[in-house]
């Protein structure tokens, strides 16, 4: 009896240790790059709020200690439990130190907004990184086990080589960092062959996340084409609205720009230097000399537009430096110069983006006059600038690009007015402008072969208008008095010509034009008065001897009279 009753148990003992020695003996895997990546988008990082994600890292982990009964503290006191490759029972135990680094690494991002406006802040920000290197570490550690499969062994050592190149990327140990960089961008590149389709992609955008990083890394050291690389990375995200990777790149740059500028010192302009002191004028003279290289670029036409609205803004606030710098010192000539210079830079290239078609709409004639108009103006105001009288070469060159953009400005009031069938008036303006094109040509200090080509061009289709609205003002004389004459019919109500026949559709529409309601006032005459004016001048008879005189009764009457027989 008791072998028998021992041996079942026995039995029974092994088959219920069996499933956990399967436990014990399979492989593990934890897609880290998934799992932080729907975590982030879901919690925070989509709209750049780093706190809630923070946040989520510190519920997620306290739930997962919870369920694995790994906490680390009680009513009343702390007691840390470091998790070991023994105790790597369960996939779970992989997740606390995944959410302890993206904690740290979250907080880190925070601080890092943060410091923009506290600068002390970035301490902190470089111990939170710190600590997400040193958890990272141990992660990548744990997943060397035995028990986690290859996948998640690379995936670990990617995500460990990332967060030690953000660490040296902002201690700014630029050959470390993208050293990590690229380690971590092999490894997903290597993932992201070795994987079906539907998980490539995220893959892909990984190493696409980390290309900035390492090209911006390759300029700290010395490469002075990775600025060229980055600007065409930042055309590239605009067309294809990726606001994270955008933003970035934007951050990237602006680092660049400031490392840039702190060597731009002065600049030569009309064979003077002139020192450049504020770094917004600094950054944008910079952005001016890429601009064209920018506009080149460009994938398509909205992104050559930004390209120009970017830089018009730039202008106007280096110009409005330059002025409050005119204000505060009293020797104006430098500023003044700087100024003129911005204005000049900001005029050369603000009208060499198409303006035909935005790819919604097409531009209208009228939209471009004005444009034109504040070209000229600011021209006009530089010949004004103090300390340029003397500089004959300028003037010149500025007369000639007024002439040059008055015929522009000319040829598009011109189109106005050919759109509104006025073609006596656009024939005027087509000859004006020709007036305008041939004077700037002929203009010896007009040295912009661009804008030789853009008068020629000019010159061309107006030559064509001119002559098509000379046509339609001939031929459509007769048309058009026919055209007058129906339309003064047509506005006519059908009761003001019940004597001609017009076909009128608004008469068999909801409101027919067959009267006018409520109808006007008209003048009637008004009721006559008479006054007697004769009345006050005539002069009655006097008719006192035919009033009738009463004679007196008595006693008798009167006592008649008081006894009641008065009548």
């Amino acid at each position: 009896m008791t072998t028998d009753d021992t041996e079942p148990k026995t039995e029974d003992g092994n088959n219920n240790q069996q499933p956990d020695v399967a436990d014990h003996q399979k492989t593990f895997t934890l897609e880290i790059l998934h799992i932080i990546k729907e975590a982030q988008q879901q919690h925070g990082l989509r709209h750049g709020d780093y706190q809630r994600y923070r946040s989520y890292c510190s519920r997620k982990l306290r739930r997962i200690r919870k369920s694995l009964h790994f906490m680390q503290a009680s009513k009343h006191r702390f007691q840390g439990k470091k998790l070991t490759e023994e105790a790597l029972t369960d996939v779970r135990f992989l997740y606390i130190p995944l959410m302890m680094a993206e904690r740290a690494w979250g907080y880190a991002m925070q601080l890092k907004q943060e410091a923009n406006t506290e600068p002390r802040k970035r301490f902190h920000l470089v111990s939170r990184l710190r600590k997400a290197s040193k958890i990272a570490n141990e992660l990548e550690t744990l997943c060397e086990s035995t028990k986690c499969d290859a996948r998640t062994k690379l995936e670990a050592q990617a995500y460990a080589a990332w967060i030690k190149g953000s660490l040296y990327f902002e201690l700014q140990e630029w050959q470390k960092a993208m050293e990590f960089f690229r380690v971590s961008q092999t490894i997903y590149e290597k993932l992201s062959e070795a994987l079906n389709e539907e998980e490539i992609v995220l893959y892909k955008q990984r190493v696409e996340e980390l290309i900035p990083n390492i090209r911006y890394c390759a300029y700290n050291i010395g490469d002075e084409s990775a600025i060229n690389d980055l600007m065409k990375m930042r055309l590239s995200s605009k067309t294809a609205g990726e606001d994270l990777l955008a933003n970035d790149l934007d951050h990237l740059i602006a680092q660049t720009r400031e490392k840039q500028a702190v060597t731009l010192s002065e600049v030569e302009w009309r064979n003077r230097k002139i020192p450049v002191r504020h770094e917004k004028i600094r950054l944008f003279l910079l952005n001016v000399q890429d601009s064209q290289m920018q506009v080149e670029q460009a994938a398509d036409l909205q992104a050559k537009i930004a390209v120009y609205e970017h830089l018009l803004m730039e202008c106007k606030d280096a110009i409005q430096v330059v002025r409050d710098e005119i204000k505060d010192q009293a020797a104006k000539g430098r500023s003044e110069a700087v100024q003129s210079f911005t204005l000049s830079l900001a005029i050369s290239t603000s009208l060499d983006c198409p303006t035909v078609r935005d790819g919604r709409r097409v531009t209208k004639p009228q939209d471009l006059v004005r444009p034109y108009e504040i070209i000229i103006q600011n021209l006009n105001e530089m010949t004004q600038l103090p300390g340029l009288e003397n500089d004959s070469n300028f003037l010149e060159e500025t007369e000639a690009s007024s002439l040059a953009y008055k015929a522009h400005r000319c040829f598009y009031i011109a189109e106005v007015y050919a759109a509104a069938s006025k073609w006596v008036e656009a024939v005027a303006l087509y000859g004006r402008a020709e007036e305008y094109i041939k004077r700037s040509l002929k203009n010896p200090a007009l040295k912009d072969k661009k804008l030789i080509g853009q008068l020629k061009e000019l010159n061309t289709k107006i030559e064509g208008n001119k002559y098509n609205a000379y046509s339609l003002s001939i031929l459509g004389s007769d048309s058009s008095s026919a055209q007058n004459g129906n339309a003064d019919k047509n506005k006519k109500l059908l009761m003001e010509r019940l004597d001609e026949y017009v076909e009128d559709p608004t008469l068999v529409s909801q409101q027919p034009r067959i009267a006018k309601f409520p109808p006007d006032f008209q003048p009637i005459p008004c009721k006559p008065l008479f006054f007697d004016l004769a009345l006050n001048q005539i002069e009655f008879p006097s008719l006192d001897d035919r009033i009738e005189q009463k004679k007196g009764g008595g006693i008798t009457n009167f006592v008649r009279g008081w006894l009641g027989g008065w009548k």
